[in-house]
């Protein structure tokens, strides 16, 4: 038995209580078979009268009555198991925080909340059960057997150890390979979700495409890892079915022929041949339920792994310009954008042009249009009138692949994935190498990646759970100066959220990376909007003002070896 899953089920009353009754009523109903074979066999030899036949249905009645009771019970037990360990499971998250959960995905932590310990309904319903009665009914059936008949009690009592002990070999490979089933599910789970929350930064970078090819990948591992597990239980049950019927055999031709030759009465034979098969079907069933009840047991191992962490969180310690086609103009003429569902307008009228090369600020409150008007630019949103144009030509009659190909993108909320900080800086240009990763990283102001335990190679948190904000938003930049090609560059309030420090290591990276480029900035914060040639007021969809600063470029106001960015 699952020696933490005992010692949930003893810690919880209701469920002890369930678990009890279960235990009875299946203990009892193994027990009545042998009442129920020697009416049998005394009515059929003609031992017992008609009158016994009463007798025997009420022994079936009974049975079935303690079938009901224990599958009613098991279910209440498995449901208590789960809502307990669910519980705890939340509580322990709560406590241990994200800095704490850097080596988990979410989606890996819902697949286990969910499919995962549903797994355990195949345990605490069918092999928990299995065990009480293993351990009482075959030692029964042999005291009853010695009784009848010691030749055929002394073949069961050799034979009958071949099935635990044939069932102990193939259970430690259905383990193992169950094992990896479940890892193969908690990993599909894991990067489909993180790539679902990432997915307007996997567009913007161009790596959609790729992405989805990965989680076909993963899924495919997925489903031969379920095909393997399949298979090996399937001949698991091959296995353990033939040698219960070779040693049936074993016990049933003797029979047969004492039986003929007259040195056997006819009740004990069959008596015998009644019990027999009982004395092996509880080991039978044990081992059948005992595979079909692994995936839930990996689940378990994975739940408690998670409620018995108890590590310390990881310490987090810690110019480029564009070379490619030259900086576009993009102009928007009348343009209105009206989502689904909604009767306001989130841009409406709007009409603007941005020359090559400049710097223009969008101000105003949340909820004006700001993010939709950089999502346009994006592709990722058409006008439902009126056009956007990239040097003249509708966005909507480019290649929107090469379009972005073209752009560099930073968030307000950067999402950064569950894999190496170079991965996440060269998200947009995979074939950047590690120095070109270093000069990214270096003029972004992300000098805190040395001091990281693995450098570069460091695996972050899901969404850079093991970063501070100003880390996070540094990488994003990174990324962005990682595309030394791109022409256009899009941020969607940068220093939203950031302390003093943070944000102006963001700015002064930033005003390095819009140079040269044709750049439309989000923002809120003095600092960000002081960047800007021109700064454009957006209130309700509509552009209220549209003021032209001078132009400068301010002085960096930290350099990128002072503090840490939190």
């Amino acid at each position: 038995m699952h020696k933490d899953l005992l010692r949930l089920m003893r810690a919880e009353r209701s469920v002890r209580r369930h678990l009890a009754v279960t235990m009875v009523a299946a203990v009892l109903a193994g027990l009545l078979v042998l009442v129920q074979a020697e009416l049998l066999a005394g009515v059929l030899s003609g031992r017992f009268t008609a009158v016994a036949l009463a007798g025997l249905a009420a022994v079936v009645g009974v049975r079935a009555l303690l079938a009901w009771t224990q599958g009613v019970f098991a279910g209440r037990t498995a449901t208590g198991v789960k809502s307990a360990l669910r519980h705890r499971l939340l509580a322990r998250l709560r406590d241990l925080g994200p800095g704490r959960l850097t080596q988990h995905r979410s989606g890996e932590l819902v697949t286990l909340t969910g499919r995962g310990l549903d797994g355990l309904d195949a345990y605490l319903t069918g092999y928990l059960p299995s065990i009480a009665v293993a351990g009482v009914v075959p030692l029964a059936v042999l005291v009853r057997l010695f009784a009848a008949d010691l030749a055929s009690a002394l073949i069961v009592l050799i034979t009958l150890p071949l099935i635990p002990v044939f069932g102990a070999l193939v259970g430690m490979t259905t383990k193992a390979v169950t094992e990896r089933q479940f890892l193969a599910l908690s990993r599909l789970g894991g990067h489909f979700l993180d790539a679902v929350r990432g997915l307007p930064t996997l567009r913007a970078f161009g790596r959609a495409r790729y992405q989805a090819g990965v989680i076909q990948q993963v899924a495919d591992a997925h489903r031969s890892a379920t095909m393997r597990t399949l298979r090996v239980a399937f001949l698991s049950s091959l296995v353990l079915e033939l040698c219960a019927s070779l040693s049936l055999a074993l016990v049933a031709v003797p029979i047969g022929l004492r039986l003929l030759g007259g040195s056997l009465d006819l009740t004990t034979a069959l008596l015998v041949l009644l019990l027999a098969p009982e004395a092996y079907l509880p080991l039978r069933a044990m081992g059948t339920r005992f595979h079909a009840s692994m995936e839930g047991v990996a689940a378990a191992d994975a739940a408690f792994a998670v409620l018995d962490d108890a590590g310390e969180p990881e310490p987090v310690r810690g110019s480029v310009h564009p070379a490619g086609q030259a900086a576009p103009e993009i102009r928007l003429e009348n343009v209105t954008v009206r989502y689904p569902g909604r009767d306001v307008a989130a841009l409406e009228d709007v009409s603007l042009t941005i020359g090559p090369g400049e710097r223009v600020a969008l101000v105003g409150e949340s909820g004006g249009g700001k993010s939709t008007l950089l999502h346009l630019v994006l592709g990722f949103v058409q006008p439902s009138q009126g056009r956007v144009l990239v040097d003249g030509t509708d966005l909507r009659e480019l290649d929107l692949g090469s379009w972005r190909a073209r752009l560099a993108f930073v968030a307000q909320r950067p999402h950064l994935f569950a894999t190496s900080v170079a991965g996440n800086i060269r998200l947009g240009a995979p074939a950047a190498s590690l120095e070109e990763v270093r000069r990214a990283a270096a003029a972004a102001h992300a000098d805190f990646v040395e001091a990281l335990p693995q450098g570069f190679d460091t695996v972050v948190g899901e969404r850079g759970a093991n970063l501070s904000a100003g880390q996070r938003q540094r990488i994003a930049l990174a990324r962005a100066f990682c595309r030394p090609a791109a022409s256009v560059l899009l941020l969607d309030e940068p220093t939203a959220r950031l302390d003093g420090r943070s944000e102006a290591a963001v700015v002064a990276a930033t005003a390095d990376l819009a140079r040269g480029r044709t750049a439309v900035i989000v923002a809120h914060r003095p600092a960000m909007i002081d960047l800007a040639d021109r700064v454009i007021r957006v209130h309700e969809g509509r552009v209220v003002s549209d003021t032209t600063r001078a132009h400068h470029d301010p002085e960096p106001a930290v350099r990128s070896g002072e503090g840490s960015g939190r």
